[in-house]
């Protein structure tokens, strides 16, 4: 069945379906809650430091990021969980995959991090 909602409609429900999305993320998985706080005083410290525009657009996209990675990682095992509980390889390689995401979106903002703070006050 197609939507045809277009112009103004389509972006009002497509904001709805994200804030759900935002919801279920918050409501269901601690990692989110977790990484979700962090982000709100990593942003917050972004924000307060005395960096120019770019180094503080950087420094908050590298914490976005792992937001972004997180709920993507969320999104796999909600479908995998879905498929059925029983073991898969296949389902444990997606969740693995998923969770390697996370991880490497972590070090990228760890880096990101390191490195501009690093040449910023050394």
């Amino acid at each position: 069945m197609a939507n045809n909602t277009t112009g103004l409609t389509r972006i009002i429900k497509a904001a709805g379906y994200s804030w759900k999305g935002f919801r279920a993320a918050w409501i269901n998985e601690a990692a989110f809650r977790q990484e979700g706080i962090a982000a709100i005083v990593a942003v917050a410290i972004a924000c307060w430091l005395d960096v120019d525009a770019i180094t503080r657009v950087l420094l908050i996209g590298s914490v976005l990021l792992v937001m972004i990675v997180e709920i993507l990682n969320s999104a796999i095992e909600a479908v995998v969980d879905r498929i059925g509980s029983e073991y898969h390889e296949l389902s444990g390689r997606a969740k693995d995959m998923g969770s390697a995401a996370v991880l490497l979106a972590i070090i990228i903002a760890l880096i990101t991090w390191g490195t501009l703070l690093w040449s910023h006050y050394h």
